[in-house]
């Protein structure tokens, strides 16, 4: 999953676990630890992925160039226009 990688390649650890979290996830920050509901389906995963994507800052020079080509299509395409909403 394209965008588990922008995370995980951010240093970021990403784990699937069941919890009872409002949101579905669980970010914790001064671990840079992202926990997801593992019941979601694909789907709920990838919105969790997009909520905190405008949550947190990634640090690009971490990332692939592929990754940092995804991360300003998904900037542009998703999170401009949920700002806008």
């Amino acid at each position: 999953m394209h965008l588990q990688n922008l995370f995980t390649e951010s240093e970021y650890a990403v784990r699937y676990e069941r919890g009872q979290f409002k949101s579905g996830y669980c970010v914790l920050h001064d671990r840079k630890i992202i926990v997801i509901n593992r019941f979601f389906d694909e789907k709920g995963k990838i919105e969790s992925f997009l909520d905190i994507l405008s949550q947190v800052n990634l640090q690009e020079n971490l990332l692939s160039e592929r990754s940092r080509q995804f991360l300003r299509v998904v900037e542009k395409d998703y999170l401009s226009r949920n700002l806008v909403a």
